[in-house]
C-alpha cells in the first residue's frame, strides 16, 4: 500500500495510473498538479486525484511516489521545482516516451538526489487527451518500460514496478539508449508519418472530397494523427537522431518502391506486400498472446 503519490499531469496517462491504483486498492491519496486548475478540478470531479496541490513542495513532501505524466519537454522543469522539497524516501519516476532526453534532464534538475528517480514509459494509449479520456483498465496486458539508471536502488525500481503491476501491467527492461532505438521505430515514425499524410491532405484545394471519400483504411492508418500535438513535437525532438534514421530508411524503402511501381514491376511490389502482410500476421499473434497472458497474471 501507497500511502500518497502525487502525480503531475493528470490526463490520459496519469489520470488512467491513478483509477487503476485506486481500483486496485494499492494507494491512500493521489495529488493532483497540472498547469490548469480546470482540469485538475475536472480529474477531481471524475475521482482520479483526491487533492489539488499547486504547490510542488506541499505536493511531493511525504509523497511515497511521484509521477511525471506531463510532455517529455516539462520533465526538467518538474523535477528542478519538486528537487529543494524531495526527501530522501520519495522515488520518483516518468511516463515519457523518450529516455535519453529524460535522463539527461533528471541529471541536471536532481543532481546528487538523481538516483531516487527511475525512468519508465508505459506503451499504451489513446488519442484522446485529458482526465476525460483516463480509464481504469488502459494499462491491463500492456508493456511498461523501465530503464533504471546505474545509480538506483533495486528496491526504488521494484517500487515503481509494483506500482505498474498493480494496474495490471507487464514490466520489461531497456536502456536509455535501446528504448529510443526501438521505439523511433515502432512508435515515433509511425506518428510522424500519420501526422504529415493527413496534413498532406488537408492542405489540397480538394481536401473536402477527399475526406468524404476517406474510409476505414485511412481511419485505421491514421488513427494517431488525433494525439496531441505539443506532445509528439516533444517527442520527434527529442528523439531526433534517432528518429532522422528511421525516416532516412523508410524514405529509401519508398524511393525503392516507387521506382518498382515506375517500372511496372508486379512481382517485386507484391514480394513487399507479401513480406509486410506476413511479418504483421505474426506479430499481431504475439501481442494477442502477450496480451492474453498478462490478463491471466503474467508478468
Amino acid at each position: 500500500m501507497l500511502k500518497k503519490i502525487a502525480i503531475f499531469g493528470v490526463g490520459l496517462i496519469g489520470g488512467s495510473f491513478a483509477l487503476a491504483l485506486k481500483k486496485a486498492g494499492a494507494v491512500e491519496q493521489i495529488i493532483g498538479v497540472g498547469r490548469t486548475i480546470a482540469s485538475l478540478e475536472r480529474a477531481k470531479e471524475l475521482g482520479i486525484i483526491d487533492v489539488i496541490c499547486t504547490s510542488s513542495a506541499d505536493a511531493v513532501r511525504g509523497a511515497d511516489l511521484v509521477l511525471i505524466a506531463a510532455p517529455v519537454a516539462q520533465t526538467e522543469a518538474i523535477l528542478a521545482s519538486i528537487e529543494p522539497h524531495l526527501q530522501p524516501e520519495t522515488v520518483v519516476t516518468d511516463a515519457g516516451s523518450t529516455k535519453t532526453d529524460v535522463v539527461a534532464a533528471a541529471c541536471r534538475a536532481l543532481r546528487e538526489k538523481i538516483a531516487q528517480f527511475v525512468p519508465g514509459h508505459p506503451i499504451a494509449g489513446r488519442e484522446l487527451n485529458g482526465p476525460d479520456a483516463a480509464i481504469v483498465d488502459l494499462y491491463v496486458g500492456k508493456k511498461v518500460v523501465l530503464a533504471p539508471l546505474p545509480e538506483n536502488a533495486p528496491a526504488d525500481v521494484e517500487r515503481v514496478a509494483n506500482a505498474w503491476r498493480q494496474c495490471g501491467a507487464i514490466i520489461h527492461r531497456l536502456t536509455s539508449q535501446e528504448h529510443d532505438r526501438v521505439f523511433a521505430s515502432v512508435s515515433h515514425l509511425p506518428h510522424l508519418l500519420a501526422y504529415a499524410l493527413v496534413d498532406d491532405i488537408a492542405r489540397k484545394p480538394h481536401a473536402d472530397v477527399l475526406f468524404q471519400y476517406a474510409a476505414s483504411g485511412f481511419r485505421d492508418f491514421t488513427r494517431i494523427a488525433g494525439s496531441s500535438p505539443e506532445m509528439w513535437r516533444d517527442i520527434s525532438l527529442a528523439n531526433q537522431a534517432a528518429l532522422l534514421q528511421e525516416l532516412d530508411a523508410y524514405m529509401a524503402q519508398l524511393a525503392q518502391l516507387r521506382a518498382m511501381l515506375a517500372a511496372g514491376d508486379a512481382a517485386a511490389i507484391e514480394s513487399i506486400y507479401a513480406n509486410a502482410q506476413q511479418a504483421r500476421h505474426n506479430w499481431v499473434r504475439t501481442i494477442e498472446a502477450a496480451e492474453k497472458q498478462g490478463k491471466q497474471g503474467g508478468d
